[in-house]
This record gives C-alpha cells, structure tokens and sequence, in this order.
C-alpha cells in the first residue's frame, strides 16, 4: 500500500485541463490549483474579473487532495490565540473561521455542488485526561463568540475520552469534488484553467505582472501564489514557517457503529478522526485517522507512522476493521500560529500569498481567498491586517528561534558522510546520498535496477535533501520542499528539479573494463 492516493483521488478524479501555450491576458493570474487558488479565481470571477488559473500538475494533485477535510477551529487553538493576540484578535479568528466554512456552504447551495458538504460538530479532548485544558479551551471559545460546549465525554466513543469542548456548526467535504465543481464554476463564468503549467516567475512589465511558464506567460494586473508554501520568494515567508509531514490511515468501521463527528485531542503526537460513507465492504463505513507530524526530512524512516496510527486506531476504535488506506500530506505551520493570507511581503503590490495553513487548510484557505478578493477589488476586509503576511512573529518567538536554529542546523549534513559508499549498496526501489568529496550525490536505483544521480543540493537555498523510503522522494529539511525519486519538484519552495549529475565507475559499483580508461557512468534517466 506504499504510496497509496487518498480516498479522494481514489472515489473521484478531478477533470483534465489543458497546458498553457501562447500569451494570455487577464485581470488576475491565480497560481496553485488547489483549494486556495479555485476559491480565489471562483470569488474573483463573481466580481467580474477575467481570471487565468495556472496549475503544475492536476487540480487538487497536491495538499488539498492529501488533507482528510476537516471545517474546523484553528489549530492552535483558541486558548492559545486569546494568550497571544489578545482577546479582541480572538474573536477576529473565530468569526474569520466560522465566515469561511459559511462560504464553503454557500458555494456549495448556490451551485448545487455534490461534494458530501455536510453540517457536524467537533470535539476536543485532552490527551493526558486534564480536565483544565479542556475547560480553559471552552471558556476560550465562548468569549471568542463561538458556541461552545463542556461536556463530561465525546458521545458516542467506544472509549473514555474525559471532559470535552463541544464546537457546533462545523463540517466536512469531499475536497476533491469540491474543486471539481469549482472549477466547473470559474469555467463557465470565462475563467481559464491550465494544468501542466508550472509558473517558473513573475516579473513586472511596466504596469503589468507577466507570469512565465515553460510554453506561455499569462499578462495580469495581479498575481495570487496559492501553492502552500510561495515559491516566488526566497527567503521572506520561509523563515516564517516550517513544513511538516502529517500522515492518515482509512479502517473499515461497520455503518453506524461511530457518530458522524470531528474529533481531535491535545496530544504529541497528536491524532484526529473523522468518519467518511461508502467503505470497500458492504454496509461500511472508512474511518479516517490522521497525525504523527513530523518535520519535513527530518525521520530516516517514516514508514513507522502509518503503523503508529494503525495501533492507536484499533487500541481506541475495536470495531475497526481492514486496513484500506494510507496516504500522508505536508502542512506549512507558521511561527505564530497564525497563517499569512494577503500581500507577499518584500514584493510587488499586486502581488498576493495564501500559505501557512497550519493543518487547516480547509477553512484557512477559503479565508485567505475571500480577504485576497477584498484586496483586489480594492474592498476593506476585517482580516486583512491580523493575518499580513508582512506582520513580524512577536507572538511565538521562542518557537520561532527554536525552529530557526532547527534549519540552520540542517545544513551541517554537508559536513557529514553519505549513507552509502558506492551505488552498489543501494536497492531497487531506494535511494540513497553518496559523497562526492565535498559535494553530495542523491542517487535512485529504479525498480528495474537503472540508477538516477542527481546533485543533492535543494534548489531553493541549498540543503542538502534526504531520502524519504515511504514516499520515494528526496525530502529537504530546510524549508520542506520535497523531489520525487528522479528529482522532480512535488512542492515548494524549490521550483526547479534536483540537478542531474553523472556517476563515475567506482560510484557506480561498475568494474572496469581491461584497456578502457577514462570512462564515466551516465546515470539513466
């Protein structure tokens, strides 16, 4: 099941797009086709802006088909974000998150959207059993204005949770019918839509942003980077956030035998739940089972976190049955708690980031999006200054100052030995980094035993990346960006391949051949 596409790729394929060719123009070009791009171009098209919509793979092909699409409360939590922003902030959040699951349901009404929307509460429980948590949390939510509740137990549970808050009126979807239908939207109020259309930059051309791809360029009065983490800045929003791997399972649970509910403790690991209809089997439904986060590269070997939520799931969950599912997504947390939806900071006016989604992209995105189509259309949005990107991380700076020093420690690797000494060590189906002197190697034999070398120098700001065998990919423990096993970018920043590099015959385990000198192995490719 290694590598398995989630149960939204799985039940319901997005519809193919052309690629870009030629030049186009537009009133906005939205980069990302995922549910922050779509949201934006879908809001932008109701105004009547003519918008082009460019994405590098398939719509929804990347974190927005990888989330388990929980509508919820922010994940820092309101106790949290009334400590660091103050209570007038906090009810900022809170109306900002309750406003954006609201435009998700409006969208889906308006358009008459098959995407399974659908109104649950949610439920936060301690993990240690401590009840003070839970109740600060309640007190917390309430002064924020939401309607929240302190139970004694999750109802429902096959197992003792503790006391709880109840928050109403949340939801879940389909992700990837939703996109589907959004995209159907924009289309039929003009918008244009590419797929295979990797943006590779944005330049200002007099009074106009050009956006370059490899066989087009979209001419734009503004520009939206909506690609989870922007890849049009180096440095700025990159010391701001981190990413990190999040994993999810799906058991088959008998129809009936769990409530239909969120559910999420305070835990580290943390894990959270949610239940999907339609299992493999009759008359079943999939449990869906998410956390162990990590740090982006930063586990020699994740593969063990799919099975530490497999055995959390059936200690707490004994109807659990057949393991069907197992996928894992990347979230970008910000140092503040907070994400950064609005102007990209240290760039040009028109120029918009949504990022920093903090593991609630659903409802975070579909806000960013709306305060994004307020700073287009030159309309005043009330959350436009509490999440500017450009705002400085005063609130979290321990965190912050731990997380830097993280990522510079990262780049020691350099000065470290490589995991192999020659290719031969390497297995079909692996990777592994081989030294080359001072510089690094990341070389994937494929399964038919063919050899890929590339430079293992990220091409975001250098790191040095690290094979993930769970994923096949080359994960950098910098800034999360992350390349397949034949060095292709599956996420930012970085937004060029892994360099290709060629293998001598002593990196490549080759014995010379008697009265040859001087060869070299070309890896294939």
């Amino acid at each position: 099941m290694e590598g398995s596409l989630s149960i939204w790729a799985k039940t319901a394929p997005v519809a193919a797009m052309p690629e870009l060719s030629g030049e186009l123009q537009a009133d906005a070009c939205i980069i990302g086709g995922g549910i922050a791009g779509l949201t934006t171009a879908y809001l932008l098209s109701l105004e009547g802006r003519r918008v082009v919509l460019l994405e590098a793979r398939q719509l929804g092909s990347g974190e927005t088909g990888r989330t388990t699409a929980h509508l919820m409360p922010p994940d820092e939590w309101y106790h949290c974000i009334e400590q660091n922003f103050g209570s007038v902030n906090a009810r900022l959040v809170a109306a900002g998150q309750m406003a954006a699951i609201e435009q998700v349901a409006s969208i889906v009404g308006s358009e008459g959207l098959d995407c399974a929307f659908e109104r649950l509460d949610g439920y936060l429980y301690s993990a240690t059993g401590d009840p003070n948590e839970i109740r600060r949390e309640c007190e917390a939510a309430t002064r924020a204005g939401l309607e929240a509740e302190l139970l004694p137990q999750v109802p429902g549970l096959p197992f003792e949770s503790g006391s709880c808050v109840r928050y109403a009126q949340l939801a879940q979807f389909h992700p990837l019918k939703y996109l589907d239908g959004l995209a159907d939207c924009i289309r039929r109020r003009d918008g244009r839509i590419f797929c295979g259309s990797r943006a590779t930059g944005i330049d200002r051309v007099g009074d106009k942003l050009h956006v370059n791809t490899a066989s087009g360029r979209v001419v734009a009065n503004a520009v939206v980077v909506a690609t989870n983490t922007p890849f049009n800045n180096r440095v700025v929003l990159h010391t701001k956030q981190n990413g990190y791997r999040t994993y999810v399972i799906g058991v088959e649970v008998p129809r009936g035998s769990l409530p239909r509910m969120l559910l999420w403790d305070t835990g580290d690991p943390y894990y959270y739940v949610r239940l999907e209809s339609g299992g493999a089997s009759p008359g079943h439904d999939v449990l869906l089972v998410g956390g162990c986060d990590h740090k982006v590269g930063q586990d020699d070997d994740p593969r063990h976190r799919h099975g530490q939520l497999e055995a959390w799931t059936r200690q707490h969950f004994p109807m659990a049955g057949a393991l069907t599912l197992r996928w894992s997504g990347e979230v970008m947390e910000p140092a503040d708690g907070l994400p950064f939806l609005g102007r990209n900071p240290a760039d040009d006016s028109q120029v918009y980031v949504i990022s920093g989604d903090s593991g609630t992209g659903m409802t975070n995105c579909t806000l960013g999006a709306m305060i994004v189509r307020d700073l287009v259309v030159g309309r005043e949005n009330p959350w436009t200054e509490l999440y500017d990107p450009a705002r400085k991380p005063f609130h979290g700076m321990k965190e912050f100052m731990q997380e830097q020093v993280n990522t510079l420690a990262q780049y020691g690797d350099w000065l470290r030995g490589g995991d192999v000494e020659s290719a031969v060590e390497i297995a079909p189906g692996q990777g592994a980094i081989l030294n080359r002197g001072a510089r690094k190697l990341a070389v994937y034999r494929d399964d038919d035993g063919g050899l890929h070398a590339m430079s293992a120098a990220c091409t975001h700001l250098g790191c040095a990346v690290n094979w993930n065998p769970a994923e096949r990919s080359w994960d950098c423990p910098c800034h999360g960006s992350r390349f397949s096993a034949e060095g292709a970018v599956l996420h930012g920043p970085a937004n060029t391949s892994l360099a290709a590099e060629e293998l001598d015959d002593d990196e490549a385990g080759i014995q010379p051949v008697p009265g040859r000198h001087g060869s070299s192995h070309r890896a294939p490719r």
